[in-house]
């Protein structure tokens, strides 16, 4: 049997295979901000003389603050007590509304359709208007003092606990509710059984968080009237009493870093694997194999519970602990509300909503560039040199403490009024919150592709530049995106300060109570702030 032989086709030469190309978002998006950035020194015009005056004018302001005091300890300590009261009252709240919306928001939700249409919409309204906001509209709904504080906690919090809730219960295996469903269980205690009780960990991590940025948040309602430390703030700094007002900001500074602290410790120690060797085990031994019995972290969470329970209830006494008449509350209630309809639009608000945006994405671009330098001078991958790094986070941490609206009082006082003022507050802000999030990106890399490089004798320029960079790529888009969407929200609520924006318009139509532009206003800020995270939820599937 003759054999065939098989004929080949002529070989061609394979091409040398080439790197990826970047995705066009990973270019784009920088180019953007590029470009909003150069527009934004124009149109606020930022020039460097001005940078310069302007350093003169906040020293002299910085050398009318000291020494710093607090005058009367009493009275302040009341107030950085009630400051603490507001936040757990409204994280509280929060937290247990955030339980049903994001059940209901979840993929999982088996109910009516229109309930979990309704849950999202509350969820993203209340994210989408800050808290200060909230605040200046329940003031003139319940009265000055700390229930109209903890309300406007409460109420923008649902939109990020009810969120991450939501995510939570999405993530978790559907096939032990399905199973308890099959064996004829109502809604409600399948939910308890298989969904709640697996996700409490994760649900106790968001709580905690929440918590610490509701601090911050609450230490600065007292702007606007609602309570809390921030209304000595306001005093001191209305009465040109800069020395007592740097007291204040120093006092408020170190409440927030000793509850971060506090947060952090509750946080490892609920942790299930906070430290090594341990085993993790839900439940001890009981008498019976159906019966659970006792252990150290059953106990733990018990214990923590009843702990957490307590002072929440107390909280929630102290901010109610003169409540306004009902009455009162709900003819103010019916008539602000009834102001809303129809909401009013103009160019005058069209010309605000795009001037938070500008400062916002200006200052973002600004923080991200100095963000990024702290962030190398921080880790080993190009500078090793660990006082500086010590020293530079040490910084960061202190500025982190520092609320947005605290630098646009000071700049507003030192440089006058306009968005030079919100820009360069935001742009502290946006520095420090860019170095945190880009300093542990880079703390995360993985170390592989660096060890490889450096055997072929890579320098640690060589070894950044092409093993750390390409990996810090997708959390630097991702982080800058996040950093301006924070920006954008604080933006909103500067030009209560006379710090530029929507919020100057924003704080006169509730102060002439004209109602219907407000509804227009806060409107306007839903759309532009859903239509940036529609964008940033593009961007992060294009490049993460």
């Amino acid at each position: 049997m003759m054999s065939q032989t098989l004929e080949r086709p002529p070989s061609r030469r394979r091409p040398a295979t080439r790197p990826p190309r970047p995705a066009a978002a990973t270019i784009g998006i920088p180019l953007a901000y590029l470009a909003v950035t150069l527009f934004a020194l124009w149109w606020l015009d930022i020039r460097p003389g001005a940078l310069i005056a302007g350093l003169e004018d906040i020293a002299r302001l910085l050398q009318r603050m000291v020494p710093p005091t607090i005058g009367e300890p009493a009275s302040l300590a009341a107030l950085a007590i009630e400051t603490l009261w507001i936040a757990i009252a409204g994280t509280g709240v929060a937290t247990i509304a955030s339980v049903f919306l994001g059940a209901a928001a979840s993929r999982h939700f088996t109910g009516p359709r229109f309930i979990g249409w309704l849950a999202r919409g509350i969820i993203v309204v209340t994210r989408a208007i800050p808290s200060l906001v909230f605040a200046l509209i329940l003031v003139r709904i319940v009265g000055l003092g700390p229930l109209a504080g903890a309300m406007a906690i409460g109420l923008h919090s649902i939109g990020m606990i009810g969120k991450m809730f939501a995510d939570v219960f999405e993530e978790l295996d559907p096939a032990p509710g399905e199973a308890v469903r099959a064996v004829g269980s109502g809604r409600v205690q399948n939910f308890v059984a298989t969904t709640l009780s697996r996700a409490l960990p994760s649900m106790i991590s968001i709580v905690l968080y929440r918590l610490d940025i509701n601090i911050r948040s609450s230490a600065v309602l007292g702007l606007v009237g609602a309570g809390g430390i921030g209304l000595a703030l306001q005093t001191a700094i209305g009465s040109l009493d800069y020395q007592r007002a740097l007291g204040i900001i120093l006092v408020i500074v170190g409440m927030l870093l000793i509850l971060e602290l506090v947060s952090y410790l509750a946080q490892r120690a609920l942790a299930e694997h906070a430290e090594e060797n341990t085993t993790a085990q839900l439940y001890g031994a009981g008498r019976a194999v159906s019966s659970p019995g006792w252990n150290r972290s059953r106990a733990l969470r018990v214990e923590s519970g009843i702990v957490a329970g307590a002072v929440f209830v107390w909280s929630v006494g102290q901010v109610l602990a003169d409540p306004p008449r009902i009455a009162t509350v709900w003819e103010n209630a019916v008539r602000v509300l009834a102001g809303f309809f129809p909401p009013v639009f103009s160019l005058e608000m069209a010309y605000g909503i795009f001037e938070s945006v500008i400062m916002a994405l200006s200052a973002t671009t600004f923080g991200v560039l100095f963000g990024v330098v702290i962030a190398v001078l921080s880790t080993r991958h190009l500078v090793r040199f660990e006082p500086l790094a010590l020293a530079l986070r040490g910084l960061m941490v202190l500025v982190r403490g520092v609320p947005d609206i605290i630098f646009a009082l000071l700049f507003v006082a030192a440089l006058g009024l306009g968005p030079f003022a919100g820009f360069l507050a935001l742009t502290i802000s946006c520095t420090a919150l860019a170095a945190k999030f880009f300093t542990d990106a880079l703390v995360r890399v993985d170390p592989s592709p660096l060890r490889a490089l450096e055997a072929t004798g890579a320098g640690r320029l060589q070894v950044f530049v092409s093993g750390v960079w390409p990996q810090f790529v997708p959390s630097f888009i991702g982080n800058s995106l996040f950093t301006s969407d924070l920006a954008l929200r604080e933006s909103a609520v500067l030009g209560i300060v006379g710090a530029g924006g929507i919020g100057f318009l924003l704080d006169e139509s509730v102060a002439t109570l004209q109602y219907d532009v407000t509804a227009g206003i806060l409107i306007s800020l839903i759309i532009v702030v859903v239509g940036l995270e529609a964008v940033a939820r593009w961007a992060r599937r294009k490049v993460i």
